[in-house]
């Protein structure tokens, strides 16, 4: 939006032509997004206080949180709120990935608030329902991922690349490129939903992947770059650095927020959006599994659930009585039985983080 009203003043005033540099709108959208958060965030505390939108705690959660109940949630939606305002004033409206992204994000992000919705009108933890919620997710998921591959320009855009391995790739075809967008898709943001169980452990960690994926994506938009790094070319993927930039700074503004003690929680309606938009962005710079390292937390806080619900059915089956791995899932669960404080968990999560994405960053060189 502002961009086109720039290229419009540039005519005359030449030093507007500095907007076109993509960086320093990326950094002007980091900002907004900030600011927005800051000024819009207090406001809506108050109105979800106001209207007693508080979390539900799940009875069978550690003990410790039983002190969260009542705090108000779906505070996701200040961070949509300023992610998509400070897109839509700083990135080229004109980009067919701008919109792509947009709208997985919300379409998410809407599922995500029905499901939040429902916890907080019929106090009910569970909200929507499994079946519900996965065939939302499989709708976006799918028809993010069939655009993707239809309007494709070149075939670098349909391919799956390697980390540390600069000429092995697999063209996927438009099956198996189909299957993987919505499995990455769909797969962050329910692994983001799942970390989303104490106070700042999701958002830190999606600001973190985010401004890295920034960083590939402009280097995948920019032809030089691309070559010279050895990653796939994909023109226009540049302009998603805008918008990753614009998580960076909404989830910044919304972690000043929900740091312990958290006075608003992100809900389903913030960490469903967010993993998606980790996932699409991943999946149209082609770094599908540099996200997978990256969000390495996010990995194993999921397979945590799924290594969990497994073991017990199959001891329940086979010895007819449930047994465990960890002593509670998801696995920020099990350290905080092992006595570690919320705090502990939350900081050394972001370590590890922090961590694993320099090792993401380091593909782009080390191939």
């Amino acid at each position: 939006m502002l961009l086109e009203l720039f290229r419009w003043l540039a005519h005359d005033v030449r030093t507007f032509n500095v907007f076109n540099y993509i960086t320093l709108r990326a950094v002007m959208a980091t900002l907004t997004a900030l600011m927005i958060s800051f000024v819009v965030g207090p406001v809506m505390i108050r109105k979800l206080t106001q209207y007693k939108v508080g979390q539900s705690v799940r009875d069978d959660g550690p003990q410790t949180h039983l002190i969260k109940a009542g705090t108000p949630t779906m505070g996701g939606a200040l961070i949509l709120v300023a992610i998509v305002i400070s897109t839509l004033l700083w990135a080229d409206l004109t980009n067919r990935y701008v919109w792509v992204v947009l709208i997985v994000t919300l379409g998410f992000g809407i599922v995500g608030w029905v499901d939040d919705w429902r916890k907080v009108v019929y106090r009910n933890p569970k909200g929507l329902s499994a079946r519900e919620k996965y065939f939302w997710q499989t709708v976006l998921g799918f028809g993010a991922a069939f655009y993707l591959f239809h309007t494709a320009t070149l075939p670098s855009e349909t391919t799956l690349i390697f980390p540390f391995f600069k000429h092995i790739m697999l063209p996927l075809g438009a099956v198996g490129f189909i299957l993987l967008t919505y499995l990455v898709i769909v797969g962050s943001s329910n692994a983001v939903n799942l970390t989303d169980g104490l106070d700042g452990l999701a958002i830190m960690p999606t600001v973190l992947v985010a401004s890295a994926l920034a960083i590939f994506a402009y280097a995948a938009g920019h032809l030089y770059f691309s070559k010279y790094l050895g990653i796939p070319y994909v023109p226009g993927a540049g302009e998603l650095a805008v918008f990753c930039t614009a998580i960076a700074g909404a989830g910044l503004g919304f972690l000043w927020f929900n740091a312990y003690p958290a006075e608003v929680f992100m809900g389903d309606v913030g960490a469903l959006a967010l993993g998606a938009a980790l996932g699409v962005v991943a999946v149209i710079v082609r770094q599908e599994i540099v996200l997978f390292i990256m969000g390495g937390v996010f990995v194993v806080e999921t397979l945590s659930v799924a290594a969990q619900v497994s073991y017990f059915k199959y001891t329940k089956y086979r010895f007819g009585e449930g047994k465990r791995i960890f002593l509670m899932a998801p696995l920020h669960h099990h350290y905080e039985q092992k006595g570690w404080k919320e705090t502990q968990v939350v900081v050394r999560f972001w370590i590890i983080t922090m961590m694993l994405v320099l090792v993401g960053l380091s593909t782009l060189k080390l191939r």
